[in-house]
């Protein structure tokens, strides 16, 4: 609650490791920096949720065909495998019931599929998530390439992992919407035990496992123990601006356990008040974040 009474221009500042700008350029630059400094991937995404204009729907939409067409002219992502993935929030899609977001995020991830970018439809809270899962399953069976979210706070989650098909791409989290005891855990630690149960799950489904988690002591276990069972189909995935550099380099040094990819989530705005929201629902789940803000703007922190 307390993220509550932050004024807004000290959010911004905090945003400033978090966000990329308020731009798809910047965003752009920013996985075009990842990648050629250490190899590191990127998925870009628009901030802002709960839409409420008609005319931001099309915006949003009209933002992410762009973000497709410029990432498969840019010679920096000539290597479709090194190209950032695109993540979206289907409430940025509709002023309305989830449904009517259907159209505009088809029409997206068409355009992604004949360019040869990846698309995750990332996960809301809970009213949202039988739409969000039926969808994501619904383009990747149409060949596209489509990957879901799912958090492990939600006790339904562990019935949803039977819906994954072989090949489909799943970032897992625990999630950072809250929700009641009746609907999912409410401690953080067996919401990650879950999450090394659900990654190995998943591997034996054939799914392809985004693990995508801070907790330094999780992401080792999950490198030890499941990972090797098949690390061809595994990555990690971290914030932008959480300083877990020195990890990332043991990880791609083989340190760790088997070298898997790395990829940045690289959230980026076209007006800082979707930022600020955005930076106030992380400080409410993880307080420790302004610490970690504090550590990153630090000479050599996290290094």
């Amino acid at each position: 609650m307390l993220e509550r009474f932050v004024p807004a221009p000290l959010v911004r500042w905090f945003a400033r490791p978090y966000v990329a700008g308020e731009s798809p350029a910047k965003a752009i630059a920013a996985a075009a920096t990842l990648l050629a400094r250490d190899a590191t991937r990127a998925t870009l995404d628009l901030l802002g949720e709960e839409v409420r204009e008609p005319a931001r729907v099309e915006a949003n939409a009209e933002v992410y065909r762009r973000l497709v067409d410029t990432i498969t002219a840019d010679a920096r992502f000539a290597d479709p495998a090194a190209r950032p993935s695109l993540s979206l929030k289907p409430s940025a899609f509709t002023i309305g019931p989830p449904e009517q977001a259907r159209l505009s995020i088809e029409g997206i991830a068409a355009h992604a599929a004949a360019a040869g970018v990846a698309l995750t439809i990332d996960m809301e809270d809970r009213r949202w998530t039988d739409f969000t899962l039926a969808l994501a399953l619904d383009l990747f069976r149409r060949g596209w390439d489509v990957g879901a979210v799912l958090q492990t706070r939600l006790h339904r989650t562990e019935q949803d992992l039977e819906a994954i098909p072989a090949g489909m791409r799943v970032r897992l989290v625990i999630g950072i919407y809250r929700e009641p005891a009746e609907f999912a855990l409410l401690d953080k630690g067996p919401m990650k035990e879950r999450m090394l149960e659900f990654a190995g799950r998943l591997l034996e489904r054939g799914a392809f496992v985004e693990f995508a988690t801070h907790d330094e002591a999780v992401l080792r276990r999950f490198l030890r123990d499941v990972a090797p069972r098949a690390p061809e189909r595994c990555e990690i995935q971290l914030l932008l601006g959480v300083p877990r550099a020195r990890f990332a380099r043991d990880l791609r040094a083989g340190a760790l356990g088997p070298k898997v990819p790395v990829r940045l989530y690289v959230p980026f705005a076209v007006g800082w008040d979707d930022a600020t929201a955005y930076l106030r629902r992380r400080m409410r789940e993880s307080p420790s974040m302004i610490w970690l803000v504090l550590r990153n703007l630090l000479p050599g922190a996290g290094r």
